[in-house]
């Protein structure tokens, strides 16, 4: 009875916001690129509206259904979105495109009438295809959302990826620095299980992937999300110990406690810092630019017109901990936070994107602000720390705007509609994470009302 009635809800959205005839709808979208100098109507009318598509959450409606595809899309597309990320590599590690590298996702856990289920795929149809299909048919960009650095994945219903398969891929995953000692991550809790980015194998293995998922014709973009270390406690195998000893030319000695003390939460280490811990944070993010630098690289040398961006959270002073510096090299991080050495600023990789998209998940009442934690703030430091190498699209996590998180005193809707105003204006763009909870909340019209405002002519 609740998916009927969610069913109906979105149907009905569907009726009262479906306004463009076949005329319109079926033409691919000519929407120029970020940079625009019309000044006669409103420049926000041209900036990009990013909402992402999990496939895991969505999975029950659209892993055997085009038609389903087809209902959400239109519904985005008159909501006031002009690009879809569609996610085809969950962090299973396998996928929802044509290759020969990976498996084909087989299965994923969704929420189905309040009950983690499995939910199978059986059709046939090529998934992503079929969003860029059913997506330019509608006038709207699409992008595939790509989890790099991960395996496989662990829930309640199994363990399912390449590194359960493979047992050479198995040893490709990370080692953690936890109190109890240095732990190999798939004999932990994790859900996800996390390759080492250090390993060459594992980045090769990754760029396979991205090859064919570059070659998709009339794809717009790529997007790589956990394109990053899993935390802070990763990884201290003895593979990246060696590694780190020859970046830095000397022996470690009383590792990891010369680098992290085992068991350390990020932003908690005492100061003065351990002996290696600036070199080993420069170490990291050198690690996760390098790999960058060959991820565009492979994707524009199988399609040179592919947009290549990156997602990453917006809280950029304690984002080290995921070794990941998404700034401009030119922003000197240094001079702002002493955990930075000074070499630091040269492994920022924002001048190898073509877009950015910034998490700014701050709470459903901290929608405007100069600071992180408020979802403007998280946009206008982006903007401050990229320093105009890259168009920066920053918005809220829809998880924020459910009941049971709202703030007492909250107004929901207004919030949403605010956080188009505070997002937009302050960056490139506006990004929205994830369909699922528009869907489930019956929330478009109060996005729909913050884009129509944010883009109304001037």
């Amino acid at each position: 009875m609740k998916d009927t009635l969610r069913f109906l809800s979105t149907v009905l959205v569907l009726v009262i916001m479906t306004g463009c005839g076949l005329s319109s709808c079926d033409k691919k979208s000519s929407t120029p690129d970020w940079e625009w100098n019309d000044t006669t109507t409103n420049p926000n009318a041209k900036k990009p509206r990013y909402l992402w598509v999990d496939a895991a959450a969505n999975f029950p409606d659209f892993a055997n259904s085009v038609e389903n595809i087809t209902r959400d899309l239109t519904i985005a597309k008159n909501t006031g979105f002009t690009d879809i990320i569609v996610d085809v590599r969950p962090t299973t590690g396998d996928v929802l495109f044509t290759t020969d590298a990976v498996d084909q996702v087989a299965y994923l856990g969704a929420w189905v009438n309040g009950t983690y289920s499995r939910v199978e795929r059986t059709a046939t149809f090529d998934y992503l295809r079929a969003f860029i299909d059913e997506g330019h048919k509608l006038g709207l960009k699409i992008h595939a959302g790509f989890n790099t650095m991960v395996g496989g994945n662990t829930s309640s219903l199994g363990s399912q990826g390449v590194v359960f398969r493979d047992n050479v891929k198995k040893l490709w995953t990370t080692d953690l620095n936890r109190t109890g000692g240095i732990v190999n991550i798939m004999n932990t809790s994790n859900n996800a299980k996390f390759f080492n980015p250090v390993r060459p194998e594992v980045q090769n293995y990754l760029l396979s992937i991205l090859e064919d998922l570059a070659a998709y014709q009339d794809l717009d973009g790529i997007v790589l999300d956990r394109c990053r270390f899993d935390g802070y406690d990763s990884d201290f195998s003895s593979y990246t110990k060696t590694k780190f000893e020859e970046y830095i030319g000397a022996t470690v000695t009383n590792f990891p406690a010369s680098v992290i003390p085992p068991g350390t939460a990020v932003g908690k280490i005492a100061t003065p810092y351990p002996t290696y811990y600036k070199q080993w944070l420069e170490f990291r993010v050198k690690t996760i630019h390098d790999f960058i630098v060959k991820a565009k690289s492979k994707v524009k040398s199988v399609n040179p017109d592919i947009k290549f961006g990156v997602y990453v959270g917006g809280w950029y002073s304690t984002y080290y901990d995921v070794g990941v510096n998404w700034a401009s090299p030119k922003y000197n991080t240094s001079g702002a936070y002493g955990w930075a050495t000074s070499n630091y600023k040269e492994y920022g990789y924002a001048d190898h994107l073509d877009f950015l998209l910034i998490g700014a998940y701050a709470a459903a009442n901290r929608v405007y602000g100069s600071t992180e934690w408020t979802m403007q703030g998280f946009c206008t430091k982006a903007k401050a720390v990229t320093m105009g190498d890259v168009p920066i699209s920053g918005g809220p996590d829809g998880n924020s705007f459910y009941p049971s998180a709202v703030p007492a005193g909250t107004d929901v809707a207004l919030a949403i509609s605010n956080s188009v105003d505070a997002c937009i204006n302050a960056g490139d763009g506006y990004f929205f994470f994830d369909m699922i909870h528009l869907k489930q909340n019956n929330q478009w019209q109060y996005v729909k009302n913050g884009i129509d405002a944010a883009i109304a002519k001037k």
